[in-house]
């Protein structure tokens, strides 16, 4: 039913853009000079919304329709790097919320000094998945470090995650519940506070690979639990999509391992101004608007290369 809802909505949405259309060319061909203004509006309403239409057919995954979580983790760098990743937390909540996306943070580990070390973002609304998934990777700063006393520039990393918000209704993904190994325990906030009486954070380990998920929103153990099954299943549809990926470029005789210095993107505040996307060479001289959340220009131009 909810494939069926989502497609219903989907062929409505064309068949009224095809009435609107057909309604425009009808009043067009009666060549009458008083509704030039009028059908001037149309028109450029028109053209807007298939220029919206066409990059929107551009997301065509298998989760590309689907909500988001966004995992932003400081490299090294110490605390420039942790203030790095609250820097991008900040970024991409704004860009959430400029978009109409719903944002809720599930786990977060902060900082000993300043920002965090790690941060786990739900985004819900249709889409997310698509418009982010070209966000993963390695964000590099260089900037003139407010934490270092002889004021030197410092570069810092953190990587990015996007994964699906995958159900366990919707997944192709078989897990034995033999295969989990579910620890439960008290949410803490900065400096190691107790912030919950009750065992309410779960830490899920998936033992046949290894990966382990934590979340400790300040809900109840089995709001917690649900969520860190989401992020397990995107993380194992993840490895999935890599490893078929990993097995079609080594057999095109094109396969290079990922290293984590392969930065994506850089954002400089010294010497000069300028944000930098390396996959499409897009850049943006307002790196406060970037920072604020303007990050569309390069999500899309990502998107229109493959990316």
């Amino acid at each position: 039913m909810k494939k069926y809802n989502a497609m219903k909505t989907e062929v409505d949405s064309w068949r009224e853009f095809s009435r609107q259309l057909n309604d425009t060319l009808e009043l067009a061909q009666l060549e009458d000079e008083s509704l030039r203004a009028e059908l001037e509006v149309e028109i450029t309403g028109i053209e807007a919304e298939l220029e919206k239409r066409s990059f929107t057919a551009m997301l065509s995954g298998k989760y590309d329709r689907d909500s988001a979580i966004l995992a932003i983790h400081a490299g090294a760098g110490g605390t420039d790097s942790q203030d790095w990743a609250a820097m991008l937390e900040r970024m991409y909540l704004r860009w959430a919320e400029q978009r109409g996306f719903t944002t809720e943070i599930f786990d977060s580990s902060e900082g000993e000094e300043a920002g965090i070390k790690s941060v786990t973002i739900a985004v819900d609304g249709e889409y997310a998945f698509g418009y982010l998934r070209s966000e993963k990777g390695v964000h590099r700063l260089v900037r003139l470090s407010p934490f270092d006393s002889a004021h030197r520039r410092h570069t810092s990393f953190a990587l990015v995650e996007i994964l699906p918000q995958i159900a366990m209704g919707d997944a192709d993904i078989e897990i034995n519940p033999s295969d989990i190994k579910m620890d439960v325990y008290r949410s803490s906030g900065a400096g190691g506070q107790s912030v919950q009486k009750n065992a309410t954070a779960v830490r899920l380990t998936h033992i046949p690979t290894g990966i382990v998920v934590t979340c400790q929103n300040e809900r109840s153990q089995t709001q917690n639990r649900e969520f860190a099954m989401k992020i397990l299943l995107g993380r194992l549809a993840e490895l999935k999509q890599a490893e078929r990926e990993e097995e079609r470029a080594v057999l095109r005789g094109e396969y290079t391992k990922a290293e984590w210095g392969s930065q994506i993107r850089s954002y400089v505040l010294h010497p000069y101004q300028m944000v930098k996307d390396h996959r499409t060479n897009i850049d943006k001289s307002n790196t406060q608007a970037v920072l604020d959340g303007d990050l569309d220009d390069f999500i899309e131009a990502s998107l229109k290369s493959g990316l």
